[in-house]
């Protein structure tokens, strides 16, 4: 739903691939208002400011709107004052529209830097979605991490930040976009059955697990891949106890049990 700040491309091309986010955005909007299902949107903040209507819409049907950077900035290449300037005014897009800061961030390329944890801690963020240490159980962001080529990694301390992870094989950009880190265009087909794989494993294996599957309007909007959305959504209705959710709605519930 922006313009291809991912690579930092703005021919007019790769603006207008960013543009058709617009399009698959009310696709999917359309489809998750058929089933009654509540989903969260982490959006840069120079999207929710060029197409402050379409987030506006987002926010009216009760979806969330997570943090996602400003100009989708990874910040592991940025310094701390970059990358404070930035989570505050992603802050600020997102709070014109809803009226209050978010509660989740996920970093642009989930490549978080070594300040990253400990800055949307001071923000006030009661989740993050950016790491990969469990694929289906959240857990609690660990601190003052020390890695060193002398010797073991040293531990940091647990926080009250709650992690809901994520995982490359459950982003739908690697696997259906053409990038400096994948060749993508995979056909539809076989990602859905990764991705049913991955969520029956969790089913059987794992009670009260987390399927966090991340999908990009300009991505998944495309009508052969909306056809993988609407079979993979059709394929996880009919298992019973299954909980469809906001973000920050698990991260409450998270909360409330100390994860």
């Amino acid at each position: 739903m922006s313009p291809n700040i991912r690579n930092k491309r703005t021919d007019p091309t790769s603006l207008s691939q960013g543009e058709f986010g617009a399009v698959g955005l009310g696709r999917i909007l359309d489809l998750l208002d058929g089933h009654g299902v509540k989903a969260t949107f982490f959006t840069p903040g120079f999207s929710v400011d060029t197409f402050s209507d379409l987030v506006k819409e987002i926010h009216m049907k009760g979806h969330e709107i997570g943090h996602h950077g400003y100009m989708h900035e990874m910040p592991s290449e940025l310094n701390l004052r970059e990358e404070i300037a930035v989570l505050r005014k992603g802050n600020r897009a997102i709070k014109n529209i809803t009226g209050v800061n978010p509660k989740g961030y996920r970093a642009p390329a989930w490549s978080p830097s070594k300040n990253t944890m400990d800055l949307i801690i001071r923000e006030g963020f009661l989740y993050d979605s950016s790491l990969m240490a469990h694929d289906y159980l959240p857990y609690s962001v660990r601190t003052g991490d020390r890695v060193s080529s002398s010797g073991p990694m040293r531990f940091g301390k647990d926080s009250k930040l709650i992690e809901l992870p994520v995982s490359w094989s459950l982003d739908d950009y690697p696997h259906f976009e053409v990038s400096q880190f994948s060749s993508g265009l995979k056909a539809a087909s076989s990602v859905l059955e990764n991705w049913k794989s991955d969520f029956d494993y969790m089913y059987e294996h794992v009670p009260g697990g987390l399927f966090s599957i991340c999908f990009h309007p300009q991505v998944s909007g495309r009508g052969h891949r909306m056809v993988v959305m609407v079979k993979l959504l059709s394929h996880i209705l009919d298992k019973q106890d299954v909980w469809f959710s906001r973000m920050a709605d698990v991260a409450q519930a998270c909360t409330r049990k100390s994860v």
